[in-house]
């Protein structure tokens, strides 16, 4: 027979979550008195998280449990909920005992048993939702709508008084948390990450946290990792690697870990009140030196670490199979109730052994001796003001944009670099904003021409500082942009800012905006799920600045060449999406000011950092974004008839292009009829009826003719285009040209005719769809084409563009 070497048997036991208590802070803080009320509290918690997952009636057990109280398909995660209440009842006993400002955040948001049952027992389930009263009949309406249609959902939902973090997709726990931390100096952010959570990237490098949190101007982040073992159906990494290995790891990091392991109720209080306890005084500590001193360094802050069994509490095994302290436990622990008589018994069992008869009175609601135990009015995490950001929001104070425009003598003669008097609009803004405005992004703020804001407010950085940082570094322990080259935890930290009630702008390279997908994703579906519940509260819009964009990457090359967030953003809700692509200086100011203004949207800015030609005076950028789509009467010389082509355009390279293929026609074809339109709202080319900036179809039909052809020079990929306008009357005229995975390390005009956006491809285009000038325009195509082919040549002997074309301007 095998054995096991001792040591090894050492090492398995030190992983495990079993036992009385093990932890790095000694003590028992609690009374015999306060330990048997705060059982019982957690006892309530379980409780009311299985009668979550199982019950449609008989919500106290009140009589014999039957079949038909019994919910007909059985949904939620029982595997975390006893951990995540565990938690909750411990942080609210310091709440009370130091008055502590804090809000509770669910990494493991399938977990949300565990957290919509404190929400219930301390009272703001029921203000919220009054149907979901504190007696047996609100009860049974609280069990009933859990994850059951026409109810709310199985995470920390949006529904969930006191969250600002679903914890649907894991990961984005720590950025959230840091985000709300940020200017809110007194407010203590308790963050679940869950050990499967803690596998993720995003997670991972969100442990840098620690270095962007200011002890002197911001509140504090409690990291706990909750080791219950395993996932949906294997163990998890960090609960199998050896002690030593994991408190290094954190250790690495550069937090102090504190250890709460074990599954014997009694002393897990005892060592995690004593362990809370330690880590809100060591934050107090260094809070307060570095506010009396007003000497910013990086403190070691403290975390928790609790290793406790995977659905803790459950029945050890059912039919044989290990339950407790397994992945079984990860999701309905007990699935087949409601058929197995069997197992609605040891159901029975199990809650009876919560003994809720304890925990009501005879009316429903939780006995008054237990009550005393949660924090009151907005001490309460679950109704902390800063949950519900919009509580808590002041309207951002903004410069008046037009002192920021570019001024010149007619459209298309002046090149300028677009988002450069951005920068200087946004240093304005944070100036007149400085405890709740920031700039976020991946190492990129310079690069993306913003730079001017480091004039009111440099890079926060809290590590160490080199000589040669002082020369051009723009470094400073109390800068308000965060910079790190992670796009994950730079999009949480803003949506945890704005969550809680602030503003903030993110600036992105296009292509790699692409690693935020699912971010935007969830937040998108947050907002819209935000519109119907009425306790909500509106926050600002997440404004995301996507530059560096793929036309003017023919110096990175193909990689860098991806303009497809736009598609990501055009699957989500109409009610809070927004693209916005401005040509030029003067309308990027105005989209800007708008989108800084307005709440309750991701509003996405695509707009290139280069020299660009400029067109549109500041008056007429207004007007013409007020509009979002308009034909430009200095491109055009159609007025008074009917055109030959309509040539639309959206976005800023592709507009350039698009005129200077407009010139290329009036010059051949003296008596050709052009309109030109230019779109800035993207989301015009719908119709109205499925998003509430589209266009009616009567004022789509007067722009877009009903049977002209239409060549649409377009700054992504042209089947969004005609995604977008499918139902238009006209689209079968509609020919749109755009990105087509054609390119390399291009100049850009080369980068441009490989994907035939191009002025040559374009004019070349209209010869093609416009009947009379196939006829006669053959050797203006011949033209074209040999024009098209030296511009190549020209750039593959001398590495750039003709200085005649990449010149180019309106000549009218």
């Amino acid at each position: 027979m095998s054995t096991v070497a001792p040591e090894i048997v050492s090492d398995i036991a030190a992983l495990s979550a079993y036992g009385p208590a093990r932890s790095t802070v000694t003590g028992t803080p609690l009374s015999p008195e306060e330990l048997r009320k705060t059982e019982a509290y957690w006892r309530a918690c379980n409780y009311l998280s299985l009668g979550m997952i199982y019950l449609l009636d008989n919500p106290l057990l009140t009589e014999p449990l039957r079949p038909e109280h019994i919910k007909n398909r059985l949904l939620g995660h029982w595997g975390s909920s006893p951990g995540l209440s565990f938690i909750y009842v411990h942080l609210n006993r310091m709440i009370k005992k130091y008055d502590l400002d804090m809000i509770f955040l669910a990494g493991p948001g399938h977990g949300a048993p565990g957290v919509l049952g404190p929400a219930y027992l301390e009272g703001t389930y029921s203000e919220v939702y009054p149907d979901k009263s504190e007696d047996f009949d609100g009860l049974r309406e609280f069990f009933r709508q859990f994850s059951f249609p026409g109810g709310i959902g199985s995470h920390c939902t949006p529904e969930t008084p006191g969250s600002i973090h679903e914890g649907g997709e894991l990961g984005y726990v720590l950025s959230h948390a840091c985000g709300a931390a940020f200017d809110n100096p007194e407010l203590i952010v308790a963050a679940v990450v869950g050990d499967g959570e803690s596998e993720t990237g995003p997670l991972a490098t969100s442990w840098q946290i620690n270095k962007f949190l200011s002890p002197e101007r911001d509140g504090a982040v409690l990291p706990i990792l909750h080791l219950n073992g395993y996932k949906i159906n294997n163990p998890t990494l960090p609960a199998r690697i050896s002690h030593q290995e994991l408190e290094s790891l954190l250790r690495g990091y550069g937090w102090m870990p504190y250890f709460v392991e074990g599954s014997e109720p009694d002393s897990m209080h005892q060592a995690m009140a004593a362990t809370v306890e330690h880590c809100v005084l060591e934050i107090r500590q260094h809070q307060q030196k570095a506010r009396a001193n007003s000497t910013v360094t990086r403190p070691r802050w403290p975390m928790i670490v609790l290793r406790s069994p995977k659905g803790w509490t459950a029945p050890k095994e059912v039919e044989g199979h290990r339950l407790e302290g397994f992945w079984r436990a990860h999701q309905v622990p007990i699935p087949n109730v409601k058929h197995d008589p069997e197992q609605l018994r040891i159901l029975e069992d199990w809650m009876h052994s919560q003994r809720p008869e304890e925990l009501f009175d005879g009316q429903g609601r939780f006995s008054a001796e237990f009550r005393e135990l949660a924090p009151t009015g907005n001490r309460r995490m679950s109704a902390n003001p800063h949950a519900n950001g919009g509580r808590v929001k002041r309207a951002l104070r903004l410069p008046d944009f037009h002192q920021y425009g570019t001024a010149f003598e007619k459209p298309g003669t002046t090149q300028a670099e677009n988002t450069r008097p951005l920068g200087v609009f946004l240093r304005d803004v944070m100036k007149m904003n400085m405890d709740n405005f920031r700039v976020f992004g991946p190492d990129e703020t310079t690069s993306n021409k913003l730079d001017a804001i480091y004039e009111v407010s440099k890079k926060f950085w809290i590590e160490e500082f080199f000589p040669e940082d002082q020369d051009g570094g723009e470094l400073s322990t109390d800068g308000r942009v965060l910079e790190m080259l992670s796009e994950h935890t730079m999009e949480g930290m803003l949506e945890g800012y704005l969550l809680t009630g602030r503003h903030g702008f993110f600036s992105c390279y296009e292509a790699f905006v692409h690693i935020i997908d699912s971010m935007f994703n969830q937040h998108a579906k947050w907002l819209e799920t935000c519109r119907r519940i009425s306790w909500r509260e509106s926050i600002a819009s997440l404004n995301l600045l996507i530059t560096s964009t793929v036309w003017r990457q023919d110096h990175n090359g193909f990689t860098h060449q991806d303009p497809g967030f736009l598609d990501v953003v055009v699957n989500k809700s109409a009610n809070v999406t927004r693209i916005y692509l401005p040509p030029d200086i003067n309308c990027l100011l105005s989209v800007a000011d708008h989108c800084l203004r307005s709440q309750n949207y991701v509003n996405v800015i695509v707009c290139d950092k280069q020299a660009h030609l400029q067109y549109m005076t500041m008056d007429a950028a207004i007007t013409h974004c007020t509009k979002g789509i308009g034909i430009w009467d200095w491109a055009s010389n159609d007025e008074g008839g009917e055109p030959d082509v309509v040539m639309a355009t959206a976005g800023d390279v592709p507009t350039m292009e698009a005129l200077a293929a407009t010139v290329l026609l009036r010059e051949q074809f003296r008596d050709i009829k052009i309109r030109f339109i230019n779109v800035i709202d993207l989301f015009k080319l719908q119709p109205s009826t499925e998003h509430p900036h589209g266009l009616s179809d009567w004022e789509f039909d007067s722009l877009f003719t009903t049977d002209k052809p239409v060549i649409f020079n377009f700054h992504g990929y042209p089947w969004l285009i005609h995604r977008l306008a499918y139902r238009r009357h006209n689209h079968d005229n509609m020919h749109v040209r755009g990105y087509k995975e054609k390119g390399s390390i291009d100049t850009p005009l080369e980068l441009a005719i490989n994907n035939n956006i191009d002025r040559f491809s374009l004019a070349m285009d209209v010869i093609d769809r416009v009947p009379r000038l196939q006829k006669i325009g053959g050797h203006a195509k011949e033209r074209f084409l040999n024009e098209q082919i030296e511009c190549r040549n020209y750039a593959h002997q001398y590495g750039i563009d003709k200085p005649e074309e990449a010149g180019w301007t309106w000549p009218y």
